[in-house]
């Protein structure tokens, strides 16, 4: 395989539908769609045209089309690259792509058309990877996260802290040429506020992660209570629709009940689960465990009482035995006296009173979901660090520059912060790609789709 040759792939999902793209890209993508296309000739049109005419296999006609021209450098490869709008049929589909292979294109690899737009330098590898989350997005914030990346906002931040490093770092390199006439070209005080000003950037991108796996990953929410507490009422009513058996009979809900809400631009993955109890039922003791399972792997948990069956004794044992952040909610709130409400209120005063069989302050619950996730408020434009790669190459670099302040603190050599400055540009190098291994592009793109 090379990356000079001509590749084509479907670029729309597989199965029978409406339409099928397939996109070709390479230098050989004109003369080799030429041969096929019956209509205008291709190589003397326009990038950015589209025009209308036959696949043909010889003289038979396998369908109608439009093609897209994009003439290099004016592509998402910044290669000669033809899109061919078919009929979706599968047959149609394999048709074509048969008939592209004999003419002397390959089937791409996965990814390999933004590989490509990386190693032509249309895209930096941190852009790259946020095509991959776009095509993932499937919320409102993931969405806006993954465009502020695409249009290079995080890749621009890093560019800059990795611009102000190398100017230090010539300068050091510098004196290390003449260590013998004991000279100092990087002013030290300098060097050192240019560091805490990094890091000043630096530190809010590393910690924005913690809110960024949210809004790539979703949260999971466990809803865990006594049995019959109102966790399955409490489920059908964020989700809107009877997800969960509900019944007075105690212990209903045996197993594991899993869905999803979108709460604005949050997903939480919502999990109902039995109820928290001693049983001699072997069946239920199992969805007892796995209920303690799930609040173990939780971001979040939403601890349900009734109000109207419990003490507050038996409220402090259960939140003393949780290692996760957790929302309390009062359930039955329409049932409970004023007295208790009170009592209650005094003690846990962040208490979320609801009635979940009356469909009361549901919405109240979900501000409070989303309150206990956005520890703050994320703007259109902001950067938010969703890739675990690059939290781990941000932290290295933090870790690194802390190195070069506590070097300089202790008046050490140019060499040995020359060092610990090289460890920080490395690490910034390897987000956007500036510095990079094979194996690092291998697995990058091997999670994109075929056609992409």
């Amino acid at each position: 395989m090379t990356y000079s040759d001509t590749i084509c792939a479907l670029a729309t999902p597989q199965g029978i539908g409406a339409i099928g793209v397939i996109r070709i890209s390479g230098s050989d993508t004109f003369p080799i769609v030429n041969r096929l296309f019956k209509g205008k000739n291709l190589e003397n049109q326009s990038s950015h045209t589209i025009h209308f005419g036959t696949i043909r296999d010889g003289e038979i006609i396998i369908d109608e089309v439009l093609v897209s021209l994009f003439k290099a450098p004016a592509s998402y490869t910044r290669e000669d690259t033809i899109e061919i709008s078919c009929h979706g049929s599968d047959f149609i589909i394999q048709k074509i792509l048969k008939l592209l292979l004999r003419e002397g294109a390959r089937l791409a690899q996965a990814g390999e058309f933004t590989q490509r737009a990386f190693l032509n330098g249309q895209l930096d590898l941190a852009q790259a990877e946020a095509v991959a989350d776009l095509i993932a997005s499937d919320s409102e914030a993931s969405h806006q996260t993954a465009i502020n990346q695409i249009r290079g906002g995080f890749s621009k931040q890093i560019a800059q802290l990795r611009e102000q490093l190398i100017h230090f770092a010539s300068l050091i390199e510098l004196e290390l040429d003449f260590g013998e006439e004991d000279v100092e070209f990087a002013d030290r005080d300098d060097l050192k506020h240019l560091i805490l000003q990094i890091q000043k950037v630096l530190v809010p991108l590393i910690e924005s992660f913690e809110l960024g796996n949210v809004i790539k990953n979703g949260v999971p929410t466990v809803i865990v209570g006594k049995p019959n507490a109102g966790k399955s009422t409490l489920l059908n009513r964020l989700l809107n629709e009877e997800k969960a058996i509900v019944s007075e009979i105690a212990g209903t809900t045996r197993d594991v009940i899993e869905d999803e809400l979108f709460i604005e631009g949050i997903r939480f993955r919502l999990i109902d689960t039995a109820g928290l109890r001693k049983t001699s039922d072997t069946i239920e003791a199992i969805g007892v465990e796995r209920t303690k399972q799930q609040m173990e792997k939780a971001s979040l948990i939403v601890y349900l009482f009734d109000a109207t069956e419990i003490q507050l004794s038996d409220i402090n044992k259960q939140l003393s035995e949780f290692n996760s952040p957790y929302i309390l909610v009062g359930n039955k709130v329409d049932k409970l006296p004023s007295s208790l409400k009170k009592e209650f209120d005094t003690t846990y005063p962040n208490i979320v009173w609801i009635s979940a069989s009356e469909n009361h302050n549901i919405d109240e619950l979900k501000a409070s979901l989303v309150k206990k996730v956005k520890t703050k408020e994320v703007k259109v434009g902001d950067t938010v660090v969703t890739n675990l790669r690059h939290y781990q190459h941000l932290s290295e670099t933090n870790e690194a520059l802390n190195n070069v302040l506590e070097g300089l603190s202790m008046n050490i050599t140019g060499d040995f912060l020359a060092q610990d400055i090289r460890f920080a540009l490395h690490h910034l190098g390897e987000i956007t790609g500036q510095i990079t291994t094979d194996d690092l592009l291998a697995n990058i793109f091997s999670k994109f789709c075929i056609g992409k």
